[in-house]
C-alpha cells in the first residue's frame, strides 16, 4: 500500500485554459484518456466506508484501484491507495482478497457490481518547486451515473517527494490568475451522490469541520446548481468569523459576502480559501 498526498483543486469554467498559459506549467505534458468504472454493493457498502474501487483504463492498459478513506481537508487529502495491473474487463477478486481485511471482507467480495463512471481526459506535467516533486495533473470530463451527468474540470497536486507545504505553495501561485478553489469531494463520492440524486453535508464543529462543511457545500453546488449549496456555504464560513478575528478569519468574512452573489468564483476567492484552508489547525475523514 502506498499513501497518497494531494491537494484537490476545482476550476472554473475558464480554469484549464488560464492554466495551459500559466509560466509554472511550461513543462513537457503527457496526455492521456482515463475511462473508469467504479463498483461497489448495491446498497453501497464501501461509500459509507469512504472506500473506492475502479477499474480504470489508459494506454491500453487495465489498472485495478482501491482507495481508503481520506483525512485532510481544505482540499488536501492523504489516502491509502493499493493499484495493480489486471488483464480486464472483470475485477480481479483474488487480489482483492488478498488485501488486508480491514479493506475488504469476503461478503463485500461476493456482491460487487458496476455502479458509475467517469470518463476523462488527463494531462500531466511534473514540476519541482519549493524542494518538492509535484504531479500537476489537469482533468476535464465527466461522471455519468444512471444517465445523470456532471462536469470534470478539476486540477489534482499530487507530492511526489518533498513536503505537503509545498503544494499550498504551488496552488497559491497558481490562484493568483486562475479562478479555482479547493475542493473535498473524490470523483468516487461525487458518482455516489450523482447515482442517489442526494449531497451529504458534513457536520460542523471545530474550525477545520466548519472549513470541510463549506468546501463540500460549493461542490454539491458545482454538481447540481443548487442555490441553496451556496448559501449552505455561506452560512458554514460565518461559523468561522469571530469578533477581533486574525488575518485567517477575516478570509472567511470576505468569503461568506462572496458568496452573496452568483459570481463568486474569482481568483481573489480561490486565493483566500487557499490561505484560509492552509492555517487552520486538525483534519476531518473526507468521502
Amino acid at each position: 500500500m502506498s499513501q497518497e498526498v494531494e491537494l484537490k483543486l476545482a476550476l472554473g469554467q475558464e480554469g484549464p485554459k488560464a492554466l495551459r498559459h500559466h509560466p509554472l506549467l511550461a513543462q513537457p505534458v503527457q496526455a492521456s484518456h482515463l475511462g473508469n468504472t467504479y463498483f461497489d454493493t448495491p446498497e453501497g457498502a464501501l461509500e459509507r466506508s469512504r472506500m473506492a474501487l475502479r477499474l480504470r483504463r489508459v494506454n491500453g492498459r487495465v489498472l485495478q484501484t482501491v482507495k481508503t478513506r481520506g483525512e485532510g481537508g481544505g482540499g488536501l487529502s492523504t489516502r491509502g491507495e493499493w493499484e495493480w495491473e489486471v488483464s480486464g474487463p472483470e475485477l480481479d477478486l483474488e487480489g482483492l482478497a488478498e488485501l488486508p481485511p480491514a479493506a475488504l471482507g469476503q461478503d463485500v467480495l461476493e456482491r460487487l457490481v458496476p455502479r458509475f463512471t467517469t470518463d476523462f481526459h488527463r494531462e500531466t506535467r511534473m514540476i519541482d518547486h519549493a524542494g518538492a516533486r509535484i504531479e500537476v495533473a489537469l482533468d476535464e470530463g465527466e461522471i455519468v451515473a444512471d444517465n445523470r451527468r456532471v462536469a470534470i474540470r478539476e486540477l489534482e497536486l499530487e507530492l511526489k517527494a518533498g513536503e505537503p507545504e509545498a503544494l499550498w505553495s504551488l496552488a497559491e501561485i497558481l490562484a493568483e490568475s486562475v479562478p479555482l478553489r479547493p475542493a473535498d469531494t473524490s470523483k468516487a463520492a461525487r458518482g455516489g451522490a450523482l447515482l442517489a440524486s442526494t449531497w451529504k453535508l458534513p457536520e460542523g464543529g471545530n474550525d477545520s469541520a466548519w472549513m470541510h462543511r463549506a468546501i463540500v457545500a460549493l461542490d454539491a453546488l458545482a454538481d447540481t446548481g443548487d442555490g441553496d449549496w451556496r448559501l449552505a456555504a455561506r452560512n458554514a464560513f460565518e461559523q468561522l468569523i469571530v469578533p477581533g478575528d486574525d488575518e485567517s478569519h477575516g478570509d472567511a468574512r470576505w468569503l461568506a459576502e462572496a458568496l452573496r452573489h452568483e459570481a463568486w468564483l474569482t481568483t481573489e476567492f480561490g486565493c483566500r480559501a487557499l490561505r484560509l484552508a492552509r492555517h487552520l489547525p486538525g483534519a476531518v475523514a473526507l468521502a
